[in-house]
């Protein structure tokens, strides 16, 4: 498979790679959604029309057609964190070119978009547009501002083993929420790639947790706590 890396900046100053799919696995998804729509709309027919084809039915059909076609992969984006079902079997997801979720407005658009890129004929547009581009995006990725990445797999996600902290365990001065025991375990995985003077800066925002003095170290040891590090 030819896949690249895009690089984006947090406002953290941190470069993250984004692992951008190629064409490869992005034609098996839509192959494998394709697939999946026609069971679909072959099921609804059969309903539709088990009591005898009729103006009625066939409107029916004729609607959930449009739906499949169109909508199938804006709710399934938007919904299950930018997985058609075909692209969560291939491992890949869409996100917004800075990394975050894809939302309505953008997943609208590059689904619609998909017509252009078939045109003139056989995917033509979108393949070439594919190729010139350095992220693998199509007329509809760039009018969007999306981009089609592998998604990260459970044995890359953070564990516990993964983050090497040397400091003592502290429990934190005060209760913390999940999400803020998540962003803490998160500065604890980002610090090692920070300048000291980033790390510190950034571990000086919590005052109530990290106070005045060794801002840096006293997170990472609320994070070692947090992690269920020995003593």
């Amino acid at each position: 498979m030819i896949d690249t890396i895009h690089a984006v900046q947090t406002p953290e100053g941190v470069d993250l790679a984004l692992p951008v799919a190629g064409p490869v696995p992005r034609a098996l998804a839509y192959a494998i959604d394709l697939v999946i729509q026609s069971v679909g709309l072959s099921s609804v027919q059969t309903i539709l029309f088990s009591a005898g084809q009729s103006g009625f039915a066939v409107g029916l059909y004729l609607i959930a057609g449009f739906l499949a076609n169109w909508f199938y992969p804006v709710l399934f984006e938007v919904l299950s964190h930018g997985q058609t079902p075909g692209k969560r079997i291939l491992g890949i997801r869409v996100v917004h070119e800075n990394g975050t979720p894809v939302g309505w407005s953008a997943s609208v658009l590059r689904n619609f978009l998909m017509v252009a890129d078939f045109l003139p004929v056989l995917y033509l547009a979108g393949i070439t547009s594919m190729c010139i581009d350095a992220s693998f995006r199509r007329l509809g990725d760039l009018a969007a501002g999306t981009l089609v990445v592998h998604a990260e797999r459970p044995s890359r996600r953070l564990r516990k083993r993964e983050v090497e902290i040397a400091e003592r365990p502290v429990p934190p001065p005060v209760p913390l929420t999940l999400d803020e025991q998540g962003a803490v375990i998160a500065f604890a995985e980002r610090a090692p790639y920070l300048s000291n003077a980033r790390a510190a800066e950034l571990a000086a925002i919590p005052a109530a947790l990290t106070g005045a003095d060794e801002p840096r170290a006293r997170l990472l040891s609320i994070a070692a706590w947090l992690l269920g590090r020995p003593a």
